[in-house]
């Protein structure tokens, strides 16, 4: 999946190693901003019982 990935990129090595740290970090900013934030209230870590 990934070498899939790698050979589809544009340019030389450089520019592929930038695209590609862009896209990572592109994806981390989509989990971290829109999928965990709606995925936390369905997680059953706030419903600590104590006894």
């Amino acid at each position: 999946m990934y070498a899939w990935i790698w050979r589809h990129l544009p340019g030389p090595l450089a520019v592929k190693t930038l695209v590609a740290l862009v896209l990572i970090a592109a994806v981390v900013a989509l989990l971290l901003f829109v999928v965990f934030p709606r995925v936390e209230p369905l997680l059953p870590f706030n419903d600590v019982t104590t006894g």
